[in-house]
């Protein structure tokens, strides 16, 4: 393999490759070629004089209304205390029903009122849930104590 010197291809550094009988020019860019190369990348296209318009399209954001239906499912299965969970899942689903019409008014005021339930059925299941385990455990210590003199065993 010869690598021979090619002027004729316009470029002063553009080696000729001869591999047996068959010759292949390889251009090689110069070290000017890549400068000016670079130029019009950094600069971009070159400027006109013709002035500049724009155009602006309004485009409808994604209106992410939350329905809050994971929230409401698991109060109705977990804190269904006056079946707050439930009725707070019954305006969850409307809610998605009218944001896939594309009320999105009406989607906002059920997903509300679902938001509400929900937080209502969260406090109040919380409060229920923790006065009935201290409730428990009252009723199972006076049980305890009674079942205690009954026996005899109370030591009065």
């Amino acid at each position: 393999m010869e690598l021979v010197a090619a002027p004729q291809c316009g470029y002063a550094n553009a080696p000729e490759l001869h591999l047996g009988m068959a010759k292949t020019h390889i251009d090689l860019p110069t070290q000017d070629m890549l400068k000016e190369e670079n130029e019009m990348a950094v600069l971009g296209a070159p400027q006109s004089q013709a002035p500049v318009t724009t155009t602006v399209i309004n485009i409808p954001r994604e209106n992410s209304v939350p329905d809050h239906i994971v929230w409401s499912l698991f109060n109705t299965v977990f804190l269904n205390w006056c079946c707050l969970g439930f009725v707070a899942f019954a305006y969850s689903v409307k809610s998605r029903d009218r944001k896939m019409v594309g009320d999105i008014t009406g989607a906002q005021s059920y997903a509300s009122t679902a938001k509400c339930l929900n937080i209502w059925a969260l406090v109040l299941g919380i409060f229920l849930t923790i006065g009935s385990i201290v409730l428990l455990i009252f009723v199972y210590m006076a049980a305890y104590e009674t079942a205690l003199r009954i026996s005899g065993h109370g030591g009065h």
